[in-house]
């Protein structure tokens, strides 16, 4: 490990901004900010820039970003601490541990921005979206709750509507070209490191608003997985013909 990143990972231990995986957490998330507001979850935040714009933008609500890479953290909790933002703060965890750390109906609203899209075949388990992540997610979100994923990627972008589509979710709105179609410019013009690095070079932000059913029936995980199987040998195909 380099030196810059053990200085860092030694930083946010002294940051009262920053929680490295906690413990009872549940239940008390209102003491741990300013104030005892609306929570909203930037999950795989990266540096933090939607936690804490959002923060700037909406200080009558409380963001918590969520990584595992403290390094990452770092900068988004010096720059939240150098804005006095009381509203905002990180925890360092594995996301797929999230649902340990919320009760029921604690959180508001997620993000998920610019995640990683988990292209290797097989691996659709681990993106943010699938729905077993979803059922993580149900366990602590607000009914009526938002779920908010902004992407340069067309895979995870078709994958996520597939998931909406298929369990019934309620889809409030899909973007497939931010910048030209976006009705709410302060709210998705927020750009991320990973956004400005056009990793999946596809030309286009891509942004779903949806909202999760009652149940995501665990009946229909193999016909899931079957449609997911034949999209993506579709891409497979599409992108060999390029």
């Amino acid at each position: 490990m380099g030196q810059k990143k053990l200085i860092r990972f030694a930083a946010i231990k002294s940051f009262p901004n920053v929680l490295e995986y906690p413990d009872n957490m549940p239940g008390t998330w209102g003491s741990f900010f300013a104030s005892a507001q609306p929570l909203t979850l930037e999950l795989a935040c990266g540096k933090g820039e939607y936690a804490v714009g959002l923060g700037q933008m909406f200080p009558q609500r409380n963001f918590l970003g969520v990584d595992v890479k403290g390094n990452r953290i770092f900068i988004g909790a010096k720059r939240a601490l150098a804005l006095g933002l009381g509203n905002v703060g990180f925890m360092r965890t594995q996301i797929d541990r999230i649902d340990q750390y919320f009760t029921t109906g604690e959180v508001a609203d997620i993000w998920l921005t610019f995640p990683d899209p988990q292209l290797r075949t097989g691996h659709a388990r681990k993106r943010l979206t699938h729905p077993n992540f979803l059922r993580k997610y149900q366990q602590f979100l607000q009914p009526g709750g938002f779920i908010n994923l902004k992407t340069d990627s067309p895979v995870l972008h078709a994958f996520t509507k597939l998931v909406i589509e298929h369990y019934g979710c309620t889809l409030v709105t899909n973007y497939t070209n931010v910048y030209a179609e976006a009705t709410e410019p302060e709210l998705l013009n927020i750009q991320t490191h990973y956004e400005g690095l056009d990793i999946a070079q596809s030309g286009k932000i891509f942004y779903l608003r949806f909202q999760l059913p009652d149940v995501i029936d665990a009946s229909k995980d193999e016909a899931f997985k079957q449609r997911v199987w034949e999209m993506e040998q579709g891409h497979q195909a599409s992108t060999a013909d390029l």
